[in-house]
């Protein structure tokens, strides 16, 4: 194993990178929300049903992630990546010719788009495990960071870059909306075909060099635990890393849901933007901090994590969450408050993705983490369909641009990531049996 010549392990965090900087564009949907949901547009759709697109689109993604497991162990990890390339490609360029209403947006964005997304997401991150034994928090975080970073590059390409494609282009005679899709689902597949070339697995056996397991970490990389799918689902320590995610993740979903909305009716209300169009641009802003941070928060919290441990890391951060959560809706209705707050619950709310793949391979293995962590990330389908929605109905429930109608939907986040840290001191390592 030692004389034989093997890939380069950053050539592979590149090619990670490349593929996460594409799928990050759901995270972008907050862009379109405002298009969408005006009385008189070419859509017209209510705040609950463009929650519902991006809902779907979160959970059949998690769904697809445990597919995508299992595929990749079955048929290697580069052709279940250029599947979920060509798969997310597809759903956007339908959507760009027929997402006309909000069944075929529905369909072709949130369904297909979002089954894209979940073939192709797991597969940077179960291979980037295996090269990097020695730093899983730091890896974990640099291969998804690209997903944070790609929805700052996508909001600014459709809202504000060179005049904003939405505002400058259109295609085929479509609405800005349909353009926009069409041209980010030809990129998406051309960009993640291009990453999938390096996602193969290291040889067996292979260590970094220079690096051994700690004997006395009682951690499952050390090969003490290495367990199926079918055993880590009969271990507690499953189910509560998937109500701790489920915790964490609705709150950083129904934020990037709701901003811009949120961010209109706060600034307004209080005078800090003078009109609608002004509100727009300030919260557009946030939303692109959001993402930038979500980026920098997945590299940050995964490399605290391989210091303080990762059971500490992710109460730390639930903790956070929580604590800024109660604070947004006053934060929000500053420019400056919006985008602190928006910054602070983008970064705790990247730590997510370092944090619970690197403790699904501490605590059940290196082994079969590609389909393990699949069934955690599960946890992120529930959050996707309970934070927008929650955010979505009391929008919906309120008159006009009523700031107060987000209290309620915050004070429930806020307390789901409390509940998540506090499951969190009850987490110990599975014993092998």
């Amino acid at each position: 194993m030692s004389d034989q010549k093997v890939l380069n392990r950053w050539v592979v965090v590149a090619g990670a990178i490349l593929i996460q900087l594409c799928l990050g564009a759901i995270y972008a949907w907050s862009v379109f929300t405002k298009l969408l949901t005006i009385e008189g547009g070419d859509y017209g759709f209510t705040a609950k049903q463009a929650a519902w697109v991006f809902s779907a689109g979160l959970a059949t993604f998690a769904i697809f992630t445990v597919i995508a497991g299992r595929l990749a162990k079955k048929h290697g990890p580069r052709p279940i990546a250029m599947a979920g390339g060509l798969v997310l490609g597809l759903g956007y360029i339908l959507g760009g010719f027929l997402g006309s209403s909000f069944i075929t947006q529905l369909l072709f964005i949130g369904i297909v788009g979002g089954a894209g997304i979940g073939l192709a997401y797991v597969v940077p991150i179960a291979v980037g495990v295996k090269w990097f034994p020695d730093k899983k928090g730091m890896i974990s975080g640099l291969a998804v960071a690209g997903f944070g970073f790609g929805a700052t590059l996508w909001v600014k390409m459709a809202g504000s870059w060179f005049g904003g494609l939405l505002n400058t282009t259109s295609l085929f005679g479509l609405p800005g909306v349909q353009t926009v899709f069409f041209i980010y689902g030809l990129a998406f597949a051309i960009l993640v075909l291009l990453g999938s070339t390096v996602m193969v697995n290291p040889p067996d056996g292979y260590k970094p060099k220079g690096w051994n397991p700690p004997a006395d970490s009682g951690a499952a990389a050390t090969g003490a635990v290495n367990l199926t799918s079918g055993e880590m689902l009969r271990t507690p320590q499953y189910f509560m890393l998937l109500l701790m995610f489920i915790g964490s993740a609705l709150a950083g979903l129904m934020v990037i849901y709701c901003i811009r909305l949120f961010g209109i009716d706060a600034l307004q209300s209080s005078g800090a933007a003078i009109d609608m169009k002004a509100a727009g641009i300030m919260a557009g802003t946030a939303m692109a901090w959001y993402a930038i941070l979500n980026g920098l928060g997945r590299i940050a919290w995964g490399t605290v994590s391989d210091k303080i441990g990762r059971k500490w890391a992710l109460i730390t951060m639930c903790a956070l969450q929580g604590i800024i959560m109660l604070l947004f809706l006053g934060m929000g209705k500053s420019e400056y408050g919006l985008i602190i707050g928006a910054c602070i619950i983008g970064f705790n709310f990247g730590g997510n993705f370092a944090l619970f793949p690197a403790a699904t391979a501490d605590y059940f293995g290196n082994k079969n983490v590609g389909t393990n962590y699949g069934w955690v990330f599960m946890a992120y389908g529930f959050a996707g369909i309970a934070g927008p929605q929650v955010a979505g109905y009391f929008k919906d429930a309120a008159q006009g641009g009523d700031v107060g109608a987000w209290s309620m939907p915050f004070i429930i986040a806020a307390i789901s990531c409390f509940a998540a840290a506090a499951i969190g001191f009850m987490l110990k390592p599975v014993k092998k049996a």
